[in-house]
């Protein structure tokens, strides 16, 4: 694989742009291709089936571009889908899930930690059953926040409906003592201002993004697949849904303007029937 190919990454909506977002800080000489399922956000309400399924769609269109390394940034499918696509392709998969974890581990000071995410993260266990092999000691508290995905897609992360809503979930985090937060959908670090507010400078907020974008780099150095010097740089943006829709509020949540955004349709029906067997 020519290491001056782009790097691939999906997510459910705007949220891997959290992850794009430390490529352009830490990987400045990498070009990505990224896709947005906008049809099919918010995805926590999602079957296993389905969330494997949508993950094989997409990886397969990244794959046909030509991408080196893909990266699922998408914790509802990074809990369920992993295994199966690092076994059906040949390229290098990283998730968000074990990154998140093992930066938490580093962080916690009393042993609980705490994680926000969606329904099917939640439901998925992957974070309580990372850091028990980890680190047997520590308890995870995870909680469900159906209600953050949508508001993101809006680009409401910052006013008195999201404040609400992270009041009512954190309150059970906060009675469990937890030091530590796993932001556990890459949604979530768009709220991270009124996260704070809420939850005070004791307890360390965790972004995945950037630990993620950490393994990253050490894979491709592991690999030889670093852009080399001179490359050009080039990012390319696709939507399942409205292209214009995403790149305005892409602009509106990274504080800068996308290029152009595109449209592309995926056939959906080929994986289905063997998803459920990943």
């Amino acid at each position: 694989m020519p290491s001056a190919h782009p790097l691939g990454l999906f997510d459910s909506g705007v949220g891997g742009l959290t992850v794009a977002r430390e490529i352009f800080a830490q990987l400045p000489h990498e070009s990505i291709v990224y896709f947005g399922d906008t049809a099919h956000v918010p995805y926590g309400g999602r079957t296993r089936q389905e969330l494997i399924a949508f993950a094989d769609v997409i990886s397969s269109f990244l794959v046909g571009l030509g991408v080196k390394l893909i990266i699922d940034a998408c914790n509802s499918t990074s809990s369920v889908a992993l295994d199966y696509l690092k076994a059906k392709y040949t390229v290098p998969f990283v998730g968000v899930v074990e990154p998140g974890v093992r930066a938490a581990l580093r962080c916690t000071r009393n042993g609980r930690i705490g994680v926000i995410a969606t329904e099917a993260t939640v439901a998925s266990a992957a974070h309580a059953r990372l850091a028990a092999g980890l680190a047997p000691g520590v308890q995870v508290i995870a909680q469900a926040c159906p209600l953050l995905v949508p508001l993101a897609e809006r680009g409401a992360v910052d006013g008195p409906e999201a404040a609400a809503a992270l009041k009512e979930y954190l309150a059970p985090l906060q009675e469990h003592a937890i030091d530590t937060l796993i932001l556990g959908c890459t949604h979530y670090p768009f709220f991270s201002r009124l996260i704070r507010e809420i939850l005070g400078p004791e307890v360390a907020l965790v972004d995945p993004a950037r630990e993620t974008v950490r393994e990253v780099a050490r894979l491709l150095v592991l690999r030889g697949l670093e852009a080399p010097p001179g490359a050009a740089v080039r990012h390319r943006y696709y939507v399942s849904g409205d292209p214009e829709a995403f790149r305005e509020n892409a602009a509106r949540l990274l504080g800068q303007p996308l290029p152009e955004v595109q449209r592309v349709v995926l056939a959906e029906a080929p994986p289905w029937a063997s998803a459920g067997q990943g």
